[in-house]
């Protein structure tokens, strides 16, 4: 007789659009939502370096089986650049390894500068990033005192705008806290962008040097800071309503690829294709990805084939 495995959480699904804390790893602040909800199984969709804050969709359950669209998925920031010191993380949490005068920089040639970035350039990985190197993250070689020669890689930078100018404490034009000469960007941008990079380009083409010091990401995909919750919050209402109060949070998992076709099959076909068959309906779109819904059940990703027909690529257990 076989031992059924013991279920170690609950059976949920859905996504929680996360507003990650500064400080945190982007893990450990799954495994912290995971513990809250009690879930089996749960993964996030690309982490934020420690120092960012914002947009961290989680998957839960069936939802973990789309969690690369959501990896694959244009993302927006906003973050402020120090102008004259460079690190070697390219941000406030690096050692520093050159200071240099800020003299000749001023917000014309900001601009400038920038507009290198814009549209599709090839990019070079920093060291401290989670790529891997025959099988090791790049950033346990740099804590080695390691570094090893990465392949510039081709990203999209749809937008980038300078959002403020601050220099000897003035704001365009008004008085600032800040110290120092300081920008503030936003920036839209397709998945594998490094905004520590962006930064430490630009620096490097003024002259004078250049890391993040303030990193938020606005948007992964179709989730905007709007959607977000935070680990408090979490906390806070599972303390008053319980694990019932908590799911409410939970996101529907075809909200993540809300922007493929919807295609609903009666229910007889949508057994086909539960069965791994492809079928021919009515209306499809002519080719690429869509959104498969039995009646009004979402039950995955289907792919559109070139005989017309629809066969399945990414599907849901059934019953979430």
């Amino acid at each position: 007789m076989t031992q059924r495995r013991r279920q170690r959480g609950r059976d949920i699904t859905g996504i929680i659009v996360l507003d990650k804390e500064k400080g945190a790893s982007s893990n450990a602040c799954l495994q912290e939502v995971k513990r809250l909800f009690q879930a089996e199984k749960a993964g996030h969709t690309g982490a934020l370096d420690p120092l960012a804050t914002g947009v961290l969709p989680l998957c839960f359950g069936e939802a973990t089986k789309i969690s690369q669209f959501l990896l694959d998925s244009d993302k927006r920031y906003r973050t402020r650049v120090k102008l004259g010191v460079r690190t070697d993380t390219a941000d406030s949490e690096g050692a520093v390894i050159s200071e240099r005068s800020v003299a000749e920089v001023t917000r014309e040639r900001v601009l400038e500068e920038l507009q290198q970035f814009r549209g599709d350039i090839e990019q070079t990985p920093p060291m401290y990033s989670a790529l891997k190197h025959k099988g090791t993250p790049l950033y346990k070689l740099a804590r080695a005192g390691q570094e090893v020669e990465r392949q510039a890689r081709p990203v999209t930078i749809y937008a980038l705008e300078l959002l403020s100018y601050t220099e000897n404490g003035t704001k365009n034009g008004t008085e600032s806290d800040d110290a120092g000469t300081t920008l503030e960007l936003e920036i839209f941008c397709s998945k594998g962008t490094y905004v520590r990079s962006i930064a430490d380009d630009l620096g490097e083409a003024l002259g004078c040097g250049a890391h993040v010091t303030e990193l938020r990401r606005l948007q992964a995909g179709a989730f905007g800071e709007s959607q977000c919750v935070s680990i408090e919050r979490l906390r806070e209402v599972k303390d008053a309503g319980g694990l019932e109060a908590l799911d409410h949070f939970l996101v529907p998992a075809d909200e993540a690829v809300a922007e493929l076709p919807r295609v609903v099959l009666p229910s007889v076909t949508a057994d086909y294709v539960k069965q791994g068959q492809a079928v021919l309906v009515r209306h499809l779109p002519d080719s690429g990805l869509v959104r498969l819904y039995d009646e009004d059940e979402f039950i995955g990703i289907g792919i559109m084939l070139d005989d017309g027909r629809v066969a399945p690529r990414r599907l849901f257990a059934t019953g979430h």
